[in-house]
Order: C-alpha cells, then structure tokens, then sequence
C-alpha cells in the first residue's frame, strides 16, 4: 500500500509560479515511479509529469513542457512539482499518483489513469488571468 497527500496548491495570478508536495509513505519511496495528473472543471484527469524511481529520467504533457518541472527527495519521501509561467488553463486539481504495477521498471509513455495505482485526494490550483 502506498498512501499520498499532496499540498501547495492555492490561487496564483497568470505568469506566477507555484511548488506542489506529494509526501508518500507505505511501501518504500524508492520502489515505485511518480506522476503528477490533473483535472480541469468538466474534464477528464490528465496526464502531467512522471518520473523514475531514481528521479534520472522524466517526462512531460506537451502543454506543459518546459514550464513545469517534476522532481522528487528520496530522502525525505516527497514528490514535487515546481510550475512556472501559469496560465489560466492550468486551473485544476493535481493529482499526485504512484506506480506499482510495472515493478521497478519506468514507463515515460505511462500516460493513462488505468496504468497508475495509488492517488492523493488533491489540490486546487487556481490560475487568474
């Protein structure tokens, strides 16, 4: 079992930054990759970032990409997320997520909802034009 609770998020203007923290406990930190997911008012939960056991590979939404960057502490059992340039259409709930399923082994192309095991219960990030 893995159990996740994110915090961070909050209301920021259009161009601001915001950091978001996943702390993970249960099965061993450094056994399982992490994402980050989002859902946007009347939309599905989206893909963000994820990123290897070890933290050496990563990978990005496209409408992301180059804003945001995913990292994680080993040591201290926390994923984050750090977002820069927000827009507007970057208001959502994020969601941070752990991989169980597919061992030790990364998949950057893990994109789906269905290939990932445990989720926190949320927080909001709301982006003012």
């Amino acid at each position: 079992q893995v159990q996740l609770v994110e915090s961070g998020g909050g209301l920021v203007q259009a161009g601001g930054s915001l950091r978001l923290s996943c702390a993970a406990s249960g099965r061993a930190f450094t056994m399982y990759s992490m994402g980050w997911f989002r859902r946007a008012p009347g939309k599905d939960r989206d893909f963000v970032a994820s990123i290897s056991r070890t933290g050496s590979n990563s990978a990005y939404a496209d409408s992301v990409k180059g804003r945001f960057t995913i990292s994680r502490d080993n040591a201290k059992n926390t994923l984050y997320l750090q977002m820069n340039g927000l827009h507007p259409e970057d208001t959502a709930v994020y969601y941070c997520s752990a991989q169980t399923q597919y061992g030790l082994r990364y998949r950057p192309d893990s994109v789906r909802e269905v290939e990932w095991n445990y989720w926190g219960q949320g927080t909001q990030v709301t982006v003012s034009s």
